[in-house]
This record gives structure tokens, sequence and C-alpha cells, in this order.
């Protein structure tokens, strides 16, 4: 049995594939950058292992976000300790994870679109080129935490009309002192941003907030697509921000000159799709 997970910074998917099926299982986010590896060891033993049964697991593949090349031997040391009967065992970045689920062995050009935001060109073998993501401080256009943080800015500017403001604090519960708190005083501050996703996507025909989402988009493509300078290549992406803002991310898209190819909301059946390849 081969056990694939996709982890992001809220969750890891686990897909446990055989030759009759696959199960699917859900655990917290797994990321070696904010996690010791006692934590890791914790999740895996108390949320995942109890949810797969007796199930012998023979080799594992993990695709994580904050599994870069310096900590993919942490990762995968984690993992043999937690799964003693397994032959093989391969650690790699979320990155590499999408690009393999949405390109196959095919060259193209590969994005991550969710809490957070990266972007590659894939050669069909490895990552050839990657734009610095930088990150939902610094960088991270188009994705989750950006979004949230943008509509925050313009909400309480007054960018966008009250009325969005009046339903969004009662919808929520929230008021500027308690965003001010949960993003300057607790943990996870990329998280509580991305979650406002689907109240802008219930207002996202409003015209601010249109016209937020098609900038953030466009200026991803400009700022991380366009270094690639291979816009003869479609661009495919995952994740939840891409799927469910599709009609502002292709109009971004066809504004500045790249051209969509897959939209896919998890990468999890692609993953799969690649280990029979």
């Amino acid at each position: 049995m081969i056990l694939i997970a996709d982890s992001g910074s809220t969750k890891t998917d686990w897909a446990l594939v055989d030759s009759p099926g696959v199960s699917v299982v859900h655990t917290q986010g797994i990321s070696p950058v904010h996690q010791s590896r006692e934590d890791i060891s914790r999740i895996i033993q108390d949320e995942l292992k109890p949810q797969l049964g007796n199930a012998v697991v023979t080799d594992v593949r993990f695709y994580g976000s904050g599994v870069r090349p310096e900590l993919e031997s942490v990762v995968e040391a984690v993992l043999r300790d937690s799964f003693t009967s397994v032959a093989s065992v391969e650690a790699h970045s979320d990155m590499l994870g999408a690009a393999r689920a949405l390109c196959g062995k095919s060259e193209g050009i590969a994005c991550i679109l969710g809490t957070g935001a990266n972007s590659c060109y894939y050669d069909g073998n490895t990552i050839a080129g990657n734009t610095p993501a930088m990150g939902y401080i610094l960088g991270d256009e188009g994705s989750g935490a950006w979004i949230g943080k943008r509509f925050l800015h313009d909400l309480y500017k007054e960018i966008l009309p009250k009325n969005v403001l009046v339903e969004f604090e009662a919808e929520t519960g929230l008021s500027l002192p308690l965003i001010i708190n949960k993003v300057y005083r607790e943990p996870m501050a990329n998280r509580f941003l991305a979650s406002l996703s689907p109240f802008v996507h219930s207002h996202k025909d409003e015209a601010g907030v249109r016209q937020m989402l098609i900038e953030g988009f466009s200026d991803f493509l400009n700022f991380n697509i366009l270094p690639y300078e291979r816009k003869d290549l479609s661009v495919s992406f995952v994740g939840s921000i891409a799927y469910f803002f599709e009609a502002e991310l292709r109009e971004a898209a066809e504004i500045t000159g790249f051209t969509i190819g897959a939209i896919e909301r998890s990468p999890l059946d692609g993953m799969i799709r690649f280990e029979k390849l």
C-alpha cells in the first residue's frame, strides 16, 4: 500500500492507495519549518495512524509546504520511524507535488494558489525554475492570505462600501481590535487571513472586491510567472483559491497574456495518477 500525502499550512490529505482503490483521511497541516520532529511525529501517531487501522504501509510519498531540500531528510526520518514496515519513503516540496500532479512527466508551469502561493517551471522531471514566493508578508500575491490581508485593508480603509463592512462584522463576529489581535498577537496569522476567503467569495461580484481579486491574480502572474519567459506554455493551478475564483483568475490571465491550463482544487488525484505513470 502506498501512502501519499498532500500537506498544506492548514491540513494534510492522506491517500492510502492499494489495488482495489483509494481511501482518503485528513489531519492538521504538517510543516518542518514551523513544527519540530516531535510535533510531526505526534500528528502522525495521534491523528493519522488511528484512521489507517490495520493497513500495512509499504511506501510513502509526502509532499508538503515548507519541505525544503535541507528538510526532506527530517520528514523522511519521522515517517520511517512511524511506519517501520516501509520499503521506500520520499519527502518533497508541495511545489514538486503540484507539478507532478498537474503535468505528469511533461513540461509545464505549475502553480499553487491556496493559503499560500507558489509556482515553478517543471521540465517533466524536476523543478527547473522557481520564482521565490516570499511568504504572505513579502509576497504570496493572489493567495488566500493575500486576499484576506488586502480585503481587510480595503474594508477598514473605506475603499469598499460600508454595507460590506456591516455584513462582514455581523457574519464573522470580528471587529478591528479583534482582527489586530489575531494578526499581530496570535500564531498562524496566515491561516486566519486565508479563512476570510469564503466571505470574499460570497461578495466577489461587488465591484471593489472583483477589482481587488483581478489585481491580485494579475500581480501573481506578472511577478511570478513572467520571469520564466515561457508564454508558450500553459499555466496550471491547484488550490482552493484558484478553484473557487477561477473566473477572476482566467480574466487576469487574459489581461496579462497568459494561457490557463488545468485548474484543480486538490493535487491528490494527480499525485495518485503520477505514481501509475
